[in-house]
């Protein structure tokens, strides 16, 4: 008597990538269309996690280039352009062999993705640091200082000395470790995509939480960027404490 399609289903979820294979062979011959959907997908599947793999590869050339110079670290930040809200710098060290697959530039993963392969990084990685800088002290001493200075801070927290700074287009002033800048790092290079989600990971959680405490300016939505919602917000209740007042200038009369 020949085995139900939900019990061979049930072989294939168990099944390694070998057994697998074994599997294919074992129900060629059999004409149920429910068997040959069900190998058609899994089929499917291992050559989209080859193909996935293959891109993961593809961005791993920074960290193969300069595997023995010691521990890569990437460096990448998330709001620079925002209104309102501090600039976050992530700085992350991963193992040589570490794979995470779908790990991209941030800005082309969902929230939803980008949350999970959050935990993943914070699980795989040897060190994470983060660093901020506030909206006053980016009104202070201005955005691009500001970035520099979180970014510092994201390396200094890192609790290890990384011997090579992989950065996301940027040379970071007033450290003394060697530094690569790679313009579109964030998708060239698996160390700067996980710096990436680290640090827009953290800023949109952060941002999610002055929602709570500063309702109506939709904080949660727009993480502080000029949407319409937020500049009519801005002229309508006038500005918060977390507002950068050198950006909000032109949306204020002047003030």
């Amino acid at each position: 008597m020949s085995k139900s399609i939900a019990q061979i289903k049930t072989e294939f979820e168990h099944a390694s990538v070998e057994e697998r294979k074994k599997l294919y062979q074992v129900y060629a011959q059999d004409d149920r269309q429910g068997v040959r959907n069900l190998i058609d997908r899994y089929r499917k599947k291992e050559e989209a996690l080859q193909a996935e793999r293959k891109r993961l590869d593809g961005m791993k050339i920074y960290e193969k280039k300069y595997e023995d110079s010691g521990l890569i670290c990437g460096i990448d930040e998330a709001g620079r352009g925002p209104l309102a809200g501090p600039v976050v710098a992530g700085a992350v060290i991963l193992p040589k062999d570490c794979e995470i697959l779908y790990l991209n530039d941030s800005k082309k993963l969902s929230p939803v993705k980008r949350e999970a392969l959050y935990d993943e990084i914070m699980e795989k990685a040897l060190a994470v640091g983060v660093g901020m800088a506030s909206p006053a002290r980016i009104d202070q001493i201005n955005i691009l200082q500001a970035t520099y200075e979180a970014m510092r801070t994201a390396v200094a927290k890192l609790g290890v000395t990384p011997d090579i700074l992989l950065n996301d287009a940027v040379t970071i002033p007033g450290i003394g470790i060697r530094q690569v800048p790679i313009i579109k790092g964030d998708a060239k290079s698996v160390s700067i995509a996980a710096a990436s989600i680290i640090a827009k990971v953290t800023r949109d959680r952060l941002m999610a939480e002055y929602d709570r405490i500063l309702p109506g300016y939709g904080f949660a939505r727009h993480k502080g960027y000029g949407s319409k919602e937020h500049i009519e917000a801005i002229q309508t209740l006038g500005p918060t404490p977390i507002h950068r007042k050198s950006f909000i200038k032109n949306f204020m009369g002047g003030e």
